[in-house]
């Protein structure tokens, strides 16, 4: 649980309840963030938050809810410090609550510190550039739109799409490579449901990946205000494996839908002035503070990574949450509903995907040297053969040459076998770039007009043929 201080200053009377907060008296010094104790008049003491303060009053929201308090016997003592983690390297291998208490059944952990859960803020003179590949083990993502280390990649999907399988596979399956560099994943479940939890616990412990992880689970029937917390909860885990372990950490935060539904809550709750769709005006500065956690530091051997997923309302790529994640992240990776219809998973849309950062992340010494020109290729072959696809219907297959013909099988085999793989399916980058040109062998040699005559001669099948 959060470490609180000894010092307790002077307690203040509870004024009104509000939903789920509750307004006390306002005092000097009381900070926004401060952890307060809510004492009850059964003598029961509950943890709460202050999430507002003005010269009329301070707002507090009560971990576990207010539907208990008495106004005229309870009371509430200010403790002078936010939420703070204990945090130490027997974290790994754990899964905690949306505040870091264990829920495995396993001991508490021995702290080696006591962290802020709302971070502190990185020189921007310190920030490194992004630049070595992390490897998913998923074509579409380590061919097409590389995740690089200390970059912020989330995933756009929509309600019954197979985010929550693709997270579990991410966490199974991502490495970084290089024997002597040392990895680990923080996942943080944001709101799910009871069978979601199950699912992803039981999956983690069934196939050995929590060795390397650190787990927070948020249930739906939590608290709002842990909702709030867990994603600064998981990313100050991962920054301290990141600065104090120097571990490559990548943080996978799903979903940041149910993050943004809570903090429209409590905005509502605050009665604050509504901004688009209801969403607070502040959203975009508050979910900056999440994803800005990411990155790279001068001095400083590790990193933190980002992969938030998020459910598009309506599958609507406009709605404030992936339009204002849109400009904070350095891409996306989008699924398509209408791949996850034909039976292909995982259905990434890779005509609306991108990777900023990709480029700083592929190449000699990082993947391989073919791996710009083909994932180039793989693109505009697609794109062609998708464009295809649409005049076909309208003038039929029949009407279209032999070229264009072959481009239309491209598509087709593209979907069902580069973006389309297993979900237990791991495939190394060179198996991706591998089955990337066993697919451009379908088309004709003048057509490969993005790869090097050299990287032809060298990867394309017919020739590795004459060479073996």
């Amino acid at each position: 649980m959060s470490r609180i201080s000894l010092a307790v200053r002077e307690s203040s009377k509870l004024v009104k309840a509000q939903g789920s907060l509750l307004i006390a008296e306002p005092m000097k010094g009381v900070s926004y963030g401060e952890v307060v104790e809510v004492v009850l008049g059964t003598g029961e003491t509950r943890l709460g938050q202050v999430i507002d303060v003005s010269k009329d009053a301070t707002i507090i929201q009560v971990f576990g809810g207010v539907s208990e308090v008495d106004l005229r016997n309870s009371s509430v003592r200010y403790r002078g410090e936010t939420l703070k983690l204990p945090v130490g390297i027997d974290m790994l291998g754990r899964i905690f609550d949306g505040l870091g208490r264990p829920i495995d059944e396993g001991p508490p952990i021995i702290p080696e510190d006591y962290l802020d859960i709302n971070g502190a803020p990185l020189n921007p003179a310190s920030r490194l550039p992004p630049s070595e590949f992390i490897e998913t083990g998923i074509s579409a993502i380590d061919g097409l739109n590389s995740l690089v280390r200390g970059q912020k990649l989330p995933i756009f999907s929509g309600s019954g799409l197979p985010h929550n399988r693709i997270a579990a596979q991410i966490v199974r399956q991502a490495r970084v490579r290089g024997k002597e560099e040392k990895f680990a994943i923080v996942f943080a479940a944001i709101g799910v449901s009871y069978d979601d939890a199950m699912f992803f616990i039981e999956n983690f412990k069934k196939y050995g990946a929590l060795e390397n992880s650190v787990a927070f689970i948020n249930t739906a029937d939590s608290p709002v205000i842990e909702r709030i917390a867990i994603p600064r909860v998981a990313l100050t885990a991962a920054e301290f494996l990141a600065w104090k372990h120097d571990m490559h950490v990548l943080v996978i935060l799903t979903d940041m839908t149910n993050y943004c539904e809570a903090l429209r809550e409590l905005s509502a709750a605050r009665e604050e002035v509504p901004s688009r769709r209801g969403y607070p005006g502040y959203m975009y500065t508050d979910l900056a503070t999440i994803y800005e956690r990411a990155g790279r530091v001068e001095g400083k051997k590790g990193s933190v990574t980002q992969m938030p997923i998020l459910t598009m309302p309506d599958d609507d790529i406009t709605h404030p949450i992936p339009d204002l994640t849109g400009y904070i992240t350095e891409g996306q990776l989008v699924l398509s509903r209408q791949l996850w219809l034909k039976g292909i998973y995982p259905p990434f849309d890779i005509l609306m995907s991108l990777s900023r950062l990709m480029k700083d992340g592929i190449g000699p010494g990082k993947t391989r040297e073919d791996h710009r020109g083909v994932f180039m290729q793989l693109y505009a072959a697609y794109a062609e053969g998708v464009r295809l696809r649409e005049l076909a219907v309208v003038v039929g297959t029949e009407a279209l040459s032999p070229r264009d013909r072959r481009y239309l099988q491209f598509a087709d085999k593209f979907e069902r076998e580069f973006i389309g793989q297993g979900e237990y399916e791991r495939r190394t980058i060179e198996e991706t770039l591998d089955k990337g040109w066993e697919l451009l062998a379908i088309l004709p040699e003048e057509e490969l007009k993005h790869v090097k005559l050299e990287h032809i001669k060298k990867y394309h099948p017919k020739y590795k043929k004459k060479q073996a």
